[in-house]
C-alpha cells in the first residue's frame, strides 16, 4: 500500500481534555485556546458537547463569531436515543443549533456496551447509528463517526464491530474514527486491526486513542502507518484517567520521522509555545520531561554527554531543538565536566578564554556546593552569580549590615504575622527599614525591597513567583534545607537557590541572588568592589 502523505489533525482538548481531573476551562479559556490552535494549523477543533451543559452551549454561541483561518469547528454528540425518532431527539437539535461545519457523533461498536450500557438490541444500535448519520449529513458539511471501544469490540466480536462501521458509512459518514477508548490495546493489535478494516471499508479512517497503557502515541503512529488519515488527540495529552493521545508528541513524529504533511510550512517551530500556552491557560505546570517541548527534552547534565554534544549535537539529540521551538540546555551539577562549564559560558554570553583556570575553580566550587545540598539545574541565576564572583566580574550592589525577623502568633485563633528589620549599605549610605509580611520570608523580601528601591527603582518590577523548600538528609527538624525561589519581571523569569540549617538563612541567600541578578541584568557587570 502506498504511503498516504496528508494527515489531518483533530484536536479534542476543549472536550476530552477537560475531562482530566485537574483541568477546568472557562468559556473565555476555550475561545482563546481555539484561536491559538487555529493559528498553529490544526485542521479540526472539537469544541464540546452543545447538548450537555451551559458552558459548551455558550462556547458554540461565541464560536459562530470566530473567524478561523485554518481549522473547522466541530460539535460533538451521541447517536439518537434508543427508541426515539431521530428528528425528535433534543440532542440532534442541540448539535445542529451549534451551526458548526462538522459534527462528530460517537456510537457503540462493542456488543458488550450495546447490551449492558445502552440496554438495547444489536440491531437497534445499528439502526440508531445509520439514522443519526443520515439525518445530520443532510444538514451539515461533514459528519464523522467515532466508533467507541472499537478495538475492544473488534477483538471480541469482529463481525459486529464491522457492522457498526458499515452502518455509519451507509449513513454518509465522511470519516470513521476507530477508538481505543479504554486505552489498553497494543501497537501490534492496532496495526493488525486497522489493516483489516482498511481492506474491508474504503471510507477514510481516523484514530482516537487513550493512554491507559502508555501506548496512545505509539498506537496513533502505527495506525497512520497502516492507512489512517485523521488523528485525534489533545495538547499535552490532557484527558480522562491517564489522558488522551498527546498531539504535541504525535505531530513532530508524523512530520519529522514519518514524512507526513501535517502543518503549514514554518508552524512546527511554534509547537513548544503552543504546548506552554495551553498549560498556562489551563493553570497547570508544564511537564519538565515532556518529549520534544519539555524543559528537560534537550537538557544535558553528564560531562561526557555535553562534550559530545558540543562536537556534534546528533550524538545525544534525536532532532535539532529549534525545529520544534525548543532549545538546548546545559545543566550544572556534580556530574558536570569542564565541557558543561564552557558550554554554559557560551550559552550565557560570558567571555571565556581557552585554558582559563577559572573554569576549573568554578567546577570545583559547584561540586563542593552540591555536596552540601545546592542544586543549580533550576537555579541558573545563582549559577551566573557564582561564575561572576569567581571571575571577578561581579558587583554586589549592596552590603548587608544585619537583619532580624520576628514571627508572632498572639492567640490560638489569630493568624500569625511576621516583621522583618533590615540594614543595608549602598555606596556608603546606610538604609535601615522594617516591613510586615504574611510570613517571615515575605516580610524579609518586603523589607529588602523597601530598603533598596530608592537606589534601584527597577526592583519594583520584580515578583516572587514561586517558593519551594526541600529537606536535605534525614536529621529531623535540625536538617539542612534547600530553598528554591523563582522570580520574574516583565521580560523574563529566573531561579535562585540557598542552602542552610536555618530556613531563614537559606531563603535570604536565594532572595539576595534573585535581587542581584535583576540588578546585574539592568545595570551591567562591573568589577567586584573591594571589601
Amino acid at each position: 500500500m502506498a504511503a498516504i502523505k496528508k494527515v489531518f489533525l483533530y484536536d479534542t482538548t476543549l472536550r476530552d481534555g477537560t475531562q482530566s481531573e485537574e483541568v477546568s476551562l472557562s468559556v473565555e479559556d476555550k475561545v482563546a485556546i481555539a484561536e491559538r490552535l487555529d493559528q498553529f494549523g490544526i485542521h479540526y477543533i472539537e469544541g464540546g458537547y452543545p447538548g450537555s451543559n451551559p458552558k459548551d452551549k455558550e462556547f458554540f454561541a461565541l464560536g459562530k463569531r470566530l473567524r478561523l483561518k485554518t481549522a473547522k469547528l466541530c460539535a460533538f454528540g451521541m447517536t439518537r436515543r434508543v427508541g426515539k425518532k431521530v428528528e425528535e431527539d433534543p440532542n440532534m437539535k442541540a448539535l445542529l443549533s451549534a451551526e458548526t461545519p462538522v459534527i462528530t457523533v460517537v456510537g457503540k461498536s462493542w456488543d458488550f456496551h450495546v447490551t449492558e450500557a445502552l440496554r438495547t438490541t444489536l440491531d437497534e444500535n445499528l439502526k440508531a447509528i445509520r439514522e443519526t448519520m443520515e439525518y445530520l449529513k443532510k444538514r451539515t458539511e461533514q459528519v464523522f463517526f467515532d466508533a467507541e471501544h472499537f478495538f475492544d469490540g473488534y477483538k471480541r466480536n469482529p463481525k459486529y464491530a464491522m457492522k457498526t462501521l458499515s452502518a455509519a458509512r451507509d449513513g454518509g459518514a465522511d470519516c470513521l474514527v476507530l477508538c481505543d477508548t479504554n486505552g489498553g490495546s497494543l501497537p501490534s493489535e492496532v496495526a493488525k486491526i486497522v489493516r483489516e478494516v482498511r481492506k474491508a471499508i474504503r471510507v477514510p479512517l481516523g484514530i482516537h486513542t487513550h493512554n491507559d497503557g502508555e501506548m496512545a502515541v505509539a498506537n496513533t503512529l502505527v495506525a497512520v502507518e497502516n492507512g489512517v488519515t485523521q488523528v485525534q488527540g489533545t495538547i499535552n495529552g490532557y484527558g480522562e484517567r491517564c489522558g488522551n493521545a498527546n498531539l504535541v508528541s504525535i505531530i513532530p513524529n508524523l512530520a519529522l520521522k514519518m514524512g507526513r504533511e501535517v502543518l503549514p510550512k514554518g508552524q512546527m517551530k511554534k509547537l513548544t509555545d503552543l504546548s506552554r500556552y495551553v498549560a498556562e491557560v489551563a493553570n497547570l505546570g508544564h511537564w519538565l520531561h515532556q518529549p520534544f517541548v519539555g524543559g528537560a527534552a534537550f537538557a544535558h547534565k553528564g560531562g561526557m554527554h555535553v562534550s559530545a554534544v558540543r562536537r556534534h549535537p546528533a550524538t545525544y539529540e534525536h532532532i535539532d531543538p529549534e525545529t520544534v521551538g525548543s532549545r538546548r540546555r546545559v545543566l550544572i551539577s556534580d556530574l558536570s565536566g569542564r565541557s558543561n562549564i564552557i558550554s554554559k559560558f557560551q550559552e550565557k554570553g560570558i567571555e571565556f578564554k581557552t585554558g582559563d583556570p577559572a573554569a576549573e575553580r568554578i567546577l570545583e566550587q559547584i561540586k563542593d556546593l552540591e555536596h552540601k545540598g545546592y542544586q543549580f539545574e533550576a537555579a541558573e541565576a545563582s549559577f551566573e552569580m557564582l561564575v561572576h564572583r569567581t571571575m571577578g566580574t561581579h558587583r554586589p550592589f549592596f552590603k548587608l549590615k544585619g537583619f532580624r525577623v520576628i514571627d508572632e502568633k498572639r492567640s490560638e485563633k489569630e493568624t500569625p504575622f511576621a516583621e522583618a528589620t533590615i540594614m543595608v549599605e549602598v555606596d556608603g549610605t546606610v538604609e535601615h527599614t522594617a516591613a510586615l509580611g504574611n510570613g517571615p520570608v515575605n516580610a524579609m523580601d518586603n523589607a529588602l525591597r523597601k530598603a533598596l528601591e530608592k537606589f534601584y527603582p527597577e526592583l519594583s518590577e520584580v515578583e516572587l513567583l514561586d517558593y519551594k523548600v526541600r529537606v536535605i538528609g534525614a536529621g529531623g527538624t535540625g536538617s539542612s534545607v534547600r530553598v528554591l525561589i523563582r522570580s520574574g519581571d516583565k521580560e523574563t523569569q529566573w531561579g535562585t537557590v540557598g542552602v542552610s540549617h536555618n530556613i531563614i538563612e537559606a531563603s535570604w541567600q536565594a532572595l539576595v541572588d534573585g535581587i542581584r541578578y535583576k540588578l546585574w541584568r539592568s545595570r551591567g557587570i562591573l568589577p567586584e568592589e573591594k571589601r
